[in-house]
């Protein structure tokens, strides 16, 4: 696009063309969202096409040609600078403002084209999305959309709001924003229909026929418009009053203004419902805080006492004496005003993990990115990046979707986390812990864990049945049926006697739990595969343009020379279930045949039984870190080594160096450290850090899932 911009401005001789046929191979793969209005979910396309180019390109940048406001930061930019994975900041990222455009359309362009091509020069690949239309400019803000798409030489992916419309007006939009891209020499690539009726989105695929560029559709889908409680409040001008500070990020699906009786106010609830009612109601507030907690009624999102009155000092009391966790908020709005104020649109930031969540799963869903991305002519990467690679283990792990166990249902990043596999379709899941209770604090949380099976350990009546087994197992222990009985109560161990029977594929655990507690029972029920007789862990660390594995960081502390073998083995063959070649280094602290001692007569040891139990498996030791890494220290210290230089795969001689390592590379250069993964156990078992984010809880459920693919293949 960029060439033929050039070509057509400047003509064609011959110096020119080869001048600038060398800035098209450099220049970065660029797409512009744009749309014909405001509310069309705009946001969401963005996010969506911003995850599958970091997906599959190293530096993706995003750029904003008019800004919003010059006075409010840019939500949306915000939003997709948090995910793209280029070195930008939100400065760099914007073009001009409105009141540019205003003044001098044309030297807008120019100064938006110039502010562009430097982001551009640090990027693989720049989102562009177009004006919000919070400010019209002209006659038609697409068509100047249009002209800024082809003075950047990027290709325009149209989003369309479908929301209130026939699927032939759908299609009528679509060409009336053929004709005015056209105008401008804008090239349309494809067009994303958002925010439609469910029950018609085949029907407004195939109207939009009518327009020859790949087309998609997406229904709308309210949590994403939903504000959130924290948005309620500040949209009523209101305070909290009480309540857990968390669920203040929940979404109210529904506003309802509590005018009628209690028990007609308790007959129209719904989940995800905020309240209005004055303060000096006793009678409904006590009922809906209790209706809140009370097992059979649905979940609220919160309460707003209006009118400015509190609760009387009795009744203020009791409320404290419950302590409620809903959010109670007050304003001194009166009841019409703030059911006014409370029809507020919500918004797609940063906070709103649920809804970025959402929005990623609906265009994962409905959008064929493969497609998309060859519209765009994104190149083939030659690196490995940690949002690339994050990536890939979804989308290993969603193509043969496995049941993994979470014993630890109380904890609240399990049920994030669990709300984010399920949306995104990563695995199914059984969750553990008293259903009423698990399910009751998801609600609460916002997160949708409907789709989860939540077993109870202790009333399950797979206990007395895993109970006998276990007794089996552990016979020459001298393991009784009741002692068993009191065994399986516990989350560990019901959880890893799911994955022995095989009712679960996989489990992790840990977020709350120790290691020991965690993988002791794997070590008692599901034992070591054939070949090895050692559990060990690999890191998966993610730097800017690979992935490597370092084994062992987390399990063994002082491995002998046999149990360096079976780590070795171990992690050249986790590796290679995550798309990594494995050259595994040996690691001392020298390198060949100049070093000696207990220690590097260790490491030498290991590799020659590696070499006997794996002669196919490429290895290197005694090495030094340098020259297991550095291709010019290799050509010094091993010239002839097929691992040199070029390892994929680091065994470090003991935990103390591989904790140490691992850690030191994560915090100095960056790296992402995902693991520890448990490797040689029949079955897979990994363990959490206890520090654990929702992110990482959803990498190792992912990886979790392709270990059980991989293990049945």
């Amino acid at each position: 696009m960029i060439f033929q911009q050039f070509a057509v401005r400047w003509g064609n001789p011959a110096r020119t063309l080869v001048k600038l046929a060398s800035m098209a191979d450099i220049a970065p793969s660029t797409v512009y969202i744009a749309s014909p209005e405001g509310d069309t979910g705009k946001s969401t396309v963005a996010l969506g096409v911003l995850q599958m180019l970091c997906a599959t390109t190293p530096r993706v940048g995003v750029f904003r040609p008019i800004s919003r406001s010059t006075t409010q930061r840019d939500y949306i930019l915000e939003l997709l600078l948090e995910h793209s994975t280029a070195d930008i900041d939100y400065d760099q990222a914007i073009g001009v403002g409105y009141e540019q455009v205003h003044a001098d359309p044309d030297a807008a362009i120019s100064d938006i084209v110039m502010r562009f091509h430097e982001v551009a020069k640090v990027c693989d690949a720049v989102v562009i999305v177009g004006s919000d239309y919070t400010d019209v400019a002209g006659p038609s803000e697409l068509r100047y959309n249009a002209r800024i798409a082809a003075n950047l030489g990027a290709p325009v992916v149209l989003a369309l709001r479908g929301s209130d419309r026939t699927p032939a007006q759908v299609a009528e939009l679509a060409e009336l924003c053929v004709g005015e891209l056209g105008a401008e020499h804008a090239q349309l690539v494809a067009i994303i229909a958002n925010r439609c009726d469910p029950d018609a989105l085949d029907e407004i695929a195939d109207a939009l026929r009518v327009v020859d560029v790949p087309s998609w559709t997406l229904p709308e889908v309210p949590l994403l418009s939903a504000p959130t409680i924290a948005e309620l409040c500040e949209a009523i001008d209101g305070e909290i009053y009480s309540g857990d500070p968390e669920l203040m990020q929940r979404e109210a699906l529904h506003v309802m203004v509590g005018g009628m009786t209690a028990e007609h106010i308790l007959e129209r609830l719904s989940d995800g419902d905020a309240v209005i009612v004055p303060g000096d109601r006793s009678d409904a507030l006590l009922s809906l805080v209790n209706a809140h907690e009370a097992e059979g009624f649905p979940s609220l999102a919160g309460i707003i006492m209006n009118g400015g009155m509190l609760p009387h000092p009795s009744i203020a009391r009791l409320i404290a004496g419950l302590k409620p966790k809903l959010p109670i908020l007050t304003t001194e709005l009166g009841t019409f005003d703030t059911a006014v104020a409370a029809r507020t649109r919500g918004r797609v930031s940063l906070s709103s993990i649920r809804k970025v969540d959402t929005a990623l799963a609906l265009m994962e869903q409905r959008v064929d990115a493969r497609q998309l991305l060859r519209r765009i002519e994104v190149p083939i990467p030659s690196v490995v990046t940690p949002q690339m690679f994050e990536y890939q283990l979804i989308e290993r792990a969603r193509a043969d979707r496995r049941r993994i166990v979470l014993p630890e249902g109380s904890d609240d990043r399990i049920l994030r986390a669990a709300g984010r596999v399920l949306q995104r379709k990563i695995a199914e899941l059984t969750i553990l812990g008293d259903e009423a209770a698990v399910r009751g604090r998801a609600a609460e949380l916002g997160v949708d864990i409907a789709e989860a099976e939540v077993l109870n350990p202790e009333t399950s009546s797979l206990r007395d049945e895993f109970a006998k087994e276990y007794t089996v197992l552990r016979a020459h222990r001298g393991m009784t049926e009741d002692r068993a009985r009191e065994y399986l109560s516990d989350i560990s161990y019901f959880g890893t006697m799911m994955v022995y029977e095989g009712i679960a594929d996989g489990m992790v655990s840990g977020a709350a739990h120790t290691t020991a507690h965690t993988i002791r029972p794997s070590f008692e029920i599901i034992k070591t595969e054939p070949g090895v007789s050692t559990v060990s862990s690999v890191f998966l660390m993610c730097l800017a343009d690979r992935v490597l594995a370092y084994g062992d960081c987390a399990v063994v502390p002082d491995p002998t020379a046999e149990q360096l073998a079976d780590i070795a083995i171990s992690s050249a063959r986790t590796a290679q279930q995550f798309g990594i070649a494995p050259r595994v280094a040996m690691l001392s602290y020298s390198t060949g045949e100049s070093g000696s001692g207990v220690d590097v007569d260790k490491v030498r040891t290991a590799t020659a039984l590696v070499h006997e139990r794996a002669p196919q498996l490429l290895v290197e030791g005694p090495i030094q870190y340098d020259a297991a890494i550095e291709p010019t220290v290799a050509s010094t210290k091993l010239p002839n080594s097929e691992v040199a230089g070029r390892a994929t795969v680091f065994v470090f001689p003991d935990l103390n160096t591989g904790n140490n390592t691992y850690k030191a590379v994560q915090r100095s250069a960056g790296a992402v450290a995902i693991g520890p993964v448990l490797q040689g156990l029949r079955k897979p078992v990994n363990d959490l850090s206890r520090g654990a984010l929702v992110a990482d809880i959803v990498n190792t459920v992912a990886i979790t899932a392709i270990q059980a693919q991989t293990g049945t293949e």
